[in-house]
């Protein structure tokens, strides 16, 4: 390690420490990190949750609100000056006004601090005035922590494995066939690098919209103000043993390790090593959906972004976070609310058996886990049809289609999921094309016109109980 890195990692060390002591003698912090990847709900998640801990009356769950021992919440200025503020008041507009709309999905980190002030329980709840407890809220995007997984491979590596995911992909057929046209070793040109570069980053969306996970690196999904820098100028290519200097994979492999210096470790060594629970938001339902070849890349994605909390496995982690880890970890399948609650359990058993080598990783690093399904913003209501003569749960909501059939009422029924997850998992894990003698479908609803009683936050599915779990601990 260089002078640069000792001195950082000594900063580093005394900014936990100053963190820890003004913790334990003022008033504590939580830093609640929340990602998730595309479609999976982020910003109604923050949203929603604020919104019910500044109104509680639908927090039963959160036993310190249930105890009537919060007795305030409010919203303070972040402390982080060079961190964009989470807008949450739009987003909040977005889904309570008269015409509700989804808001916006956030492209960038984000940060919002709420202050609870709780009364102390216990045998100290007489002799103890109320504390304040600050929620730091970061939000960003999953695609940025799967850029992890590329900062213990060489461009060669990584190379390999993209090319060998992607051989049998229809959405990668534009980028193969461009990949096979070029010579890796002939001398660098900035506009067939451009063009690698452009076709790569075509496949990369829509893989992402067609259900899969894997999608890295995250930035040129998001590239923001990076776009057009050579940077985000690098493509999988094979062939790099032996390349002449100043060869486009040479080029390609020097951008490709600038990427992991300039874009990847910044953000974890400035936001992700001072996370201390983590909210991980799936879109199981959109996967299953989607069919096995996207049940099982996500499975893969969810194992390497546990990778980021068990930094005894890389060691650029260990390096970075020196003994930190993250406490408590939620796995949330998210919109529970377009499934019957009948169907609730089998999801969330999904959702465990999904994430079971992503779980066993983070436990064994000590961190403490759980898995659910949840609706951030519930904008469905459950009714039961006949069919065929027998009795059917459905869900009933505002169809976002954007046929003709936008704005209507509609029963929705997806099929139903199995008891046994192993029927979901197992033909992914074989590669099966098809789910065998089943149909799964989705159905995008819009948010309901809500009529909020004083008190009452938005409505949902167990976000009372995901707090409990991420922050009950500390009230």
């Amino acid at each position: 390690m260089g002078i640069t890195g000792i001195a950082d990692g000594i900063w580093r060390q005394f900014e936990n420490v100053t963190d820890t002591v003004g913790e334990t003698f003022f008033e504590p912090v939580i830093r609640l990190g929340v990602t998730g990847l595309a479609r999976s709900g982020k910003t109604v998640f923050i949203t929603s949750l604020v919104a019910n801990l500044l109104d509680r009356g639908r927090m039963p769950g959160l036993l310190a609100a249930s105890e009537g021992r919060i007795e305030a919440a409010f919203l303070q200025p972040q402390p982080d000056d060079t961190v964009p503020r989470f807008e949450y008041e739009t987003h909040l507009a977005a889904l309570t006004g008269k015409t509700p709309h989804w808001p916006e999905s956030t492209r960038a980190i984000s940060e919002l601090r709420l202050s609870l002030k709780v009364r102390p329980n216990g045998l100290l709840a007489g002799f103890q005035g109320p504390r304040t407890l600050h929620l730091d809220i970061v939000d960003y995007p999953g695609e940025w922590l799967l850029d992890l997984a590329l900062m213990d491979v060489t461009y060669a590596e990584w190379s390999a494995q993209v090319i060998e995911r992607i051989a049998a992909r229809e959405e990668a057929a534009g980028y193969r066939a461009l990949a096979e046209q070029t010579d890796p070793h002939a001398e660098l040109e900035e506009t067939t690098a451009r063009r690698l570069a452009d076709s790569f980053a075509d496949y990369l969306q829509t893989a992402r919209a067609n259900g899969y996970s894997d999608c890295t690196p995250g930035r040129f999904l998001l590239p923001g103000d990076l776009a057009g820098s050579p940077v985000l100028t690098f493509a999988p290519l094979p062939g790099s043993e032996g390349a002449p200097r100043k060869s486009l994979i040479r080029e390609m492999a020097r951008r490709f390790e600038a990427y992991k210096k300039q874009v990847v470790q910044p953000f974890f060594r400035d936001h992700f090593s001072r996370i201390d629970r983590q909210v991980v938001l799936v879109d199981a339902l959109g996967a299953i959906h989607q069919g096995p070849q996207a049940v099982e890349d996500l499975r893969g994605a969810m194992a390497d972004i546990l990778g980021a909390f068990r930094p005894g496995t890389n060691n650029f982690l260990t390096t970075l976070l020196r003994g930190k880890r993250v406490e408590k970890i939620l796995f949330a399948a998210t919109k529970a609310d377009h499934l019957h609650h009948s169907q609730h359990p089998r999801l969330s058993g999904i959702m465990q058996a999904l994430i079971r080598e992503a779980r066993d990783r983070a436990q064994f690093a000590g961190a403490g886990t759980r898995a659910m399904a949840i609706a951030s913003l519930r904008a469905t209501t459950e009714d039961v049809m006949t069919h065929g003569g027998e009795p059917l749960d459905v869900v009933r909501g505002t169809l976002l289609n954007e046929d003709e059939t936008r704005g209507r009422q509609a029963a929705f029924y997806p099929g139903e999921l199995p008891e046994d997850p192993a029927h979901l998992l197992t033909p992914a894990r074989q590669g099966a094309q098809e789910w065998l003698g089943a149909d799964y479908q989705i159905m995008r609803f819009a948010p309901a016109v809500l009529d909020l009683r004083p008190g009452d936050g938005p409505p949902h599915i167990r976000l009372d109980r995901a707090a409990e779990f991420l922050i009950g601990d500390r009230l």
